[in-house]
């Protein structure tokens, strides 16, 4: 079966990286054969950065192996009146989705990412904007099969202790060959898509527990000066009826596998654009683009306020961003992302650290000081982005929770913020929050249990089902998972 060797580095380390064998099973049995080869490294599914890619370190595995499922990619069968999809799990949900939507049928939970797989969505317990009404994806996951460290292939229904760890497990006690997963019907491609500038944190907080949209997120501009500290655009978005407009809607099965681009039809406050569009947009994981200039490894100053400048740019364009603004300014609006975005190194070179975190509801004072202390250290980031979780999932390491997670994408080379982002892992830990493990490669070990109180349950678990620890990852030795 292929395989390459890739470097695994991360943005706290200063040696050397260590190298990993990606390996590229074409079939089941060579997934399983990978498994029972490999040597006392380990393997893990998933591939470290890039599109699809872990930003942090679970899915790196210096010395050892990566097990890349993407080439098991097959929708075996769509089950139109039970509403149900059996598929591998190196299906994109992007894919999925443009398979699903001219069937009337769409995932119930959809990420921001395009790249995202239904193994990485499970493995991740992956929650959308649409969190409060439809909770992780795991909720809607009815079976899946499972590659233990054995060999052994195990199929894995909700209710059991295998489901609630590998939801959220980081592929640890496990490979995920194939998913039945719940659909929900749609009865249009299109999104009613509305926004709202709003100003102060406060404000905000106020305006996103909107029951009256199901999807709902906040892009906050945190270098905003005075009373526009804390100004946001506010999205939210519900599927349109299938009355919504013919020619929109003709237009939008035509394009709406284009990454995010999109026709749009406007009305004064209310915009219908396709559904994949609506979850691709700028400020989410896009990934770099090859071949232009990034800033890796800058260290100036100067640097740092040049590119204080340019997000100061991005988060004005997404502040006037208002429900009547002209086509002309969206597209201006994305493209400076865009050129950001080029500019930013690449998180696996370590110029961009990603720190997003869980706060519950009764502790928004521990978000205003967060948000406060960001603010005043003047980070050249890319807006924040906030988004409201409701009823917390099975899974025993899944990051949502019922509260507010803000994420946020901050230059590693900014004077101590390794000292910055520990005492914020401090506070998120004594309010009784949590950081985002899949994204994440730096919080220390002691903090852990505090943050997820299933861990002993996990730990015990994956001691008894892979006792020579056939599945590992520097996540996992980092912090003795």
């Amino acid at each position: 079966m292929p395989a390459d060797t890739l470097p695994a580095p991360g943005w706290r380390r200063p040696t050397a990286p260590a190298a990993a064998r990606l390996i590229r099973p074409r079939s089941y049995e060579e997934a399983v054969a990978a498994v029972r080869d490999c040597d006392a490294h380990g393997t893990i599914p998933g591939v470290p950065g890039g599109p699809g890619g872990s930003l942090g370190d679970a899915a790196r595995n210096a010395g050892g192996a990566l097990l890349d499922l993407g080439a098991l990619d097959r929708v075996h069968a769509i089950d139109a009146g039970a509403g149900t999809v059996l598929c591998d799990a190196g299906v994109s949900l992007h894919r999925l989705t443009e398979v699903l939507l001219p069937l009337g049928w769409c995932l119930p939970v959809t990420p921001g990412s395009p790249y995202v797989t239904v193994g990485g969505a499970l493995a991740t317990d992956l929650p959308g904007v649409n969190h409060p009404a439809s909770g992780t994806f795991s909720r809607h996951v009815a079976a899946f099969e499972l590659l233990t460290g054995d060999g052994g292939i195990r199929t894995v229904r909700p209710g059991t202790a295998l489901f609630d760890a590998t939801a959220g497990g980081l592929g640890l006690t496990g490979a995920v060959l194939t998913a039945t997963i719940a659909l929900r019907p749609v009865e249009s491609p299109l999104m009613a898509v509305t926004t709202e500038r709003v100003t102060g944190l406060d404000a905000l907080l106020n305006r996103l527990p909107d029951g009256d949209h199901e999807y709902a997120v906040a892009r906050l501009d945190l270098l905003a000066r005075g009373a526009s500290n804390a100004r946001a655009t506010l999205v939210r978005a519900d599927h349109a009826p299938a009355r919504a407009g013919k020619t929109s809607a003709t237009r939008a099965w035509r394009d709406f596998s284009l990454s995010g681009v999109s026709r749009v039809s406007r009305a004064r406050s209310t915009r219908l654009q396709p559904l994949p569009a609506f979850f691709t947009g700028p400020g989410d994981d896009t990934p770099h683009r090859a071949g232009l200039t990034s800033l890796t490894g800058l260290t100036s100053l100067t640097e740092l306020t040049r590119l204080a400048g340019l997000t100061r740019l991005a988060g004005d364009l997404y502040a006037r961003r208002g429900p009547v603004d002209g086509v002309l300014g969206g597209v201006l609006r994305d493209a400076v992302t865009d050129l950001l975005r080029d500019r930013l190194p690449d998180h696996d070179a370590g110029g961009v650290v990603r720190y997003r975190f869980l706060l519950g509801y009764g502790d928004e004072d521990t978000l205003r000081r967060i948000v406060r202390r960001v603010a005043e250290r003047r980070c050249g980031s890319l807006p924040a982005v906030l988004t409201r979780f409701g009823e917390a999932g099975p899974g025993w390491l899944s990051f949502p929770a019922p509260g507010w997670a803000l994420t946020l994408d901050l230059p590693a080379a900014l004077p101590g913020l390794p000292g910055l982002l520990d005492a914020l892992d401090e506070e998120v830990a004594v309010a009784g929050g949590r950081i985002w493990l899949a994204g994440d490669s730096r919080p220390r070990r002691d903090l852990l249990a505090a943050m997820y109180p299933r861990l002993a349950d996990f730990r015990a678990l994956r001691a008894e089902l892979d006792p020579q620890a056939a599945f590992t990852s520097d996540l996992a030795r980092r912090l003795h998972l």
